[in-house]
């Protein structure tokens, strides 16, 4: 006769169920067998289940939930470049904060703080940027890129200029840091490209003041205009607009003439 019998093995959670067919004199031996060792076997299958979690959980827990060691420096600057030559500027903007934060005192801390007001910039996170490059100029004054520094310092501004007829507060800050750029590193690269910026500024920001000037030739506001053209006249070098500034300071005046012989 034939016999079916269960193996039954349980731990917290998990239970495996053997089914064994075996014949009556297989029986009286299995019985023995079970009864002799049963805790052996019990006693290596947990053995089992430890040493495969002792020794192969890390490895086993990596591979499908992914490893979180932390980075060394060398290991973010190189993740931050990386990023910046595929255009993933946030992700650059992390390695890079991840770097300062984690090893002020690293090689690489001071390249990047440099390239983190780089990642700021180019996502048109001026304002930002622009403290980011100020704090580099701050701290680090003798630093061979504070030419470089400054440039930037005056693009953050530049780049948020507006159309003539809105407020010129960043063409005036803009221009101000490119002046002190050449001032400082007049022999530079980064000063010949401030100048054409500078250049650039002032037809700005007389445009801005014949806009508001013609404004007020308009509204009939003749002092007022002439005030204008004045002042740009006597504050902005001839970029082109002398002749029109000239010829409506005529007018205001020929206005006020004929203003003063009918009253």
């Amino acid at each position: 006769m034939s016999y079916l019998a269960y193996l039954l093995l349980q731990v917290p959670g998990f239970e495996l169920r053997v089914g064994i067919c075996f014949s009556g004199d297989e029986r009286s031996q299995l019985n023995s067998l079970v009864m002799n060792k049963s805790h052996v076997i019990a006693g290596w299958f947990f053995a089992g289940i430890f040493l495969v979690f002792s020794l192969g959980s890390c490895a086993w827990f990596d591979r499908f939930f992914g490893e979180d060691v932390e980075k060394s420096p060398a290991e973010l600057m190189n993740d931050g470049m990386e990023n910046i030559e595929r255009g993933r500027y946030s992700a650059a903007t992390e390695d890079f904060q991840n770097l300062k934060d984690r090893y002020p005192y690293s090689k690489f801390a001071i390249t990047a703080e440099l390239k983190m007001a780089d990642t700021l910039y180019k996502r048109e996170l001026y304002d930002e940027a622009f403290d980011a490059y100020d704090e580099f100029e701050r701290l680090h004054p003798k630093n061979s890129n504070i030419a470089y520094v400054i440039y930037q310092k005056g693009m953050c501004h530049f780049s948020q200029v507006s159309t003539i007829d809105r407020d010129q507060s960043n063409t005036h800050a803009a221009k101000g840091q490119f002046e002190r750029l050449v001032r400082k590193f007049p022999r530079t690269e980064y000063a010949n490209r401030a100048r054409r910026k500078i250049r650039q500024c002032y037809i700005s920001l007389a445009q801005y003041e014949l806009y508001v000037g013609r404004y007020y030739y308009k509204m009939k506001k003749y002092r007022a205009a002439m005030g204008r053209y004045r002042y740009l006249l006597e504050n902005y070098p001839d970029l082109g607009q002398y002749h029109e500034a000239l010829e409506y300071l005529s007018k205001c005046k020929d206005k006020l003439a004929e203003k003063q012989e009918n009253s």
